[in-house]
């Protein structure tokens, strides 16, 4: 394939490079030139366009990557359609999915051109999660690379999804006068939610006092009849001779004591009756991932797990500090409060009457790029861009920014849809969201700045949002405990009434007219000194 520019009048069968203007109209990259598009190239008075050209050995950047990951598809895990060169792996089913990181390298060293990613080893998926995806850089690649790196692909199994199985565990819990019965009655809770994703259910929970020979004889009586047997102590293990790896011993075998994943260490691994026992330790009654979960995965998707499974696991072993630990690694430093981005440009703009107004060009910048590139010099921790309407468009404007672009498949119903994707999509330790317009062409940078400084100020627990004359406006941050209830809102309705009809505290913070504009009919666009594209 050739690369660069070239007349116009040599570029039949060429790819477009880059997206362009052509007589008010935008083209796309990706664009085949045909006769008519030079002929229109030419009256609009364009000499030269940058393009790919293929070679007669090419393979299309999508016909390639549908053939590489058409040979690492299995029953389990399905490639979605190619676009851009790209095709993704979904997982069919839950499970635990296993990666030959040696073949996976040989691949990716075939050429630059072609790349497969995938998920760490032993990730734990959900039906639909992505688990891999095959990339080409260039807009083709030679035929020959492409079947050097299917033959990588076909020569041994790359990618694995182990299903889940249905177990029924028994767990066993026991008792001193120090742990409360709340604890317990939580474990029971935590522990179910655990095991629902692979449709795993506790059949008998009992609680014994924190003795070997209680502990033994319950563990014997509940391996007859259930998978797994888990048990968690009042009392965390202190040595090999313990309480819990000691009762496993007189009724059964013990693996292992201790892991190097961390929290997770004081997990024992053992088998009653050839039924695994796991002897959980403390963290285990915590929601966060832990080396309980990497060894319960395991089991449950029929994966071998023993003494040198478990030796294996330090590398990636150090996980997040679980808080609640009586004594966590290191001291708790003070709470950072982090604001996340949405910025909302899926809408159709119907006032507008055809022309996206998200495209109109302001001081020769898309809007919805100005804005994008406002937001990501602000002090927001994170940008989520949600497209909808002409999305293909829309990412195509600003795909190079260092934002995450999401799909709202629904934008057609409402704002609603749109602020709950964007929400849903929000990382973990974000502590409010500021959601802004794509249609509003003054909001600043130091806009943005000064409404996270409030909300930041006012300890991320109040909303705050901007005014115009006293007059609600936009942008508006909501902290993270509103988040539920926006995930409830249907239709054209955004966050207001949530704020209006409840107590939270409200900063209003006054931007002047920068609150209140935005851009919905051409006249409005127009005299904000945006001009329409075609």
């Amino acid at each position: 394939m050739k690369f660069g520019s070239l007349p116009v009048q040599a570029a039949e069968g060429a790819i477009l490079a880059h997206s362009i203007s052509v007589g008010g109209k935008s083209w796309r990259k990706g664009r085949v030139i045909s006769d008519a598009d030079i002929a229109e190239l030419e009256t609009n008075g364009v000499a030269k366009i940058v393009v790919a050209k293929p070679g007669p050995d090419d393979l299309d950047e999508n016909a390639a990557a549908e053939r590489i990951a058409s040979a690492l598809a299995t029953p389990e895990i399905e490639g979605r359609a190619a676009s851009t060169g790209r095709v993704n792996l979904h997982a069919v089913v839950g499970g635990v999915v296993t990666v030959s990181s040696v073949h996976i390298n040989a691949l990716n060293r075939v050429d630059p051109a072609i790349t497969l990613a995938t998920l760490p080893d032993y990730a734990a998926v959900e039906p639909g999660q992505m688990v891999a995806t095959v990339k080409i850089i260039p807009f083709a690649v030679p035929a020959r690379l492409v079947e050097e790196a299917r033959a990588q692909a076909m020569a041994a199994r790359l990618i694995s999804l182990h299903p889940f199985h249905q177990r029924k565990v028994g767990l066993i819990q026991t008792q001193l006068p120090t742990i409360k019965k709340s604890v317990l009655d939580k474990t029971v809770l935590r522990t179910a939610e655990r095991l629902a994703r692979s449709g795993s259910i506790i059949g008998d929970e009992v609680r014994v006092p924190h003795h070997a020979d209680e502990v033994a004889s319950a563990a014997a009586r509940l391996a007859e009849h259930h998978d797994i047997v888990l048990i968690f102590g009042a009392s965390a293990v202190a040595d090999a001779d313990d309480v819990i790896p000691a009762a496993i011993r007189q009724v059964g075998r013990v693996e292992r004591v201790g892991m190097p994943v961390d929290p997770g260490n004081l997990l024992v691994l053992g088998e009653i009756r050839d039924k695994p026992v796991i002897g959980a330790p403390g963290c285990a009654r915590s929601p966060k991932l832990n080396g309980f979960d990497w060894v319960l995965n395991r089991l449950l998707a029929n994966l071998p797990v023993g003494d040198s499974e478990i030796a294996g696991l330090g590398v990636g072993g150090l996980l997040m500090e679980i808080e609640s630990r009586p004594q966590p690694r290191d001291p708790k430093p003070a709470a950072k409060i982090d604001v996340g981005a949405v910025v909302l440009a899926a809408g159709r703009g119907e006032r507008m009457g055809g022309p996206n107004k998200l495209l109109a060009h302001f001081d020769g910048v898309p809007l919805v790029r100005k804005v994008i590139e406002r937001v990501l010099a602000s002090k927001a921790k994170t940008c989520i861009a949600v497209v909808g309407h002409e999305a293909e468009r829309i990412i195509d404007t600003i795909e190079d920014q260092a934002v995450r672009i999401v799909s709202n498949a629904n934008y057609m119903t409402g704002l609603a849809s749109s602020l709950k994707v964007g929400i849903a999509n929000l990382p973990p330790d974000i502590a409010g969201a500021i959601i802004v317009l794509a249609d509003m062409p003054q909001v600043e940078t130091v806009d943005l700045d000064l409404l996270i400084r409030k909300f930041i100020d006012a300890g991320g627990r109040s909303v705050v949002r901007a005014t115009h004359s006293g007059k609600r406006g936009n942008p508006v941050i909501l902290p993270r405990y509103l988040f539920e209830a926006v995930a409830r809102l249907e239709g054209d309705t955004g966050a207001r009434h949530l704020v209006e009809s409840s107590d939270i505290p409200v900063i209003d913070v006054e931007l002047g007219n920068t609150a209140s504009l935005d851009v919905d009919t051409p006249e409005a666009l127009a005299h904000a000194g945006g001009i329409l594209q075609g």
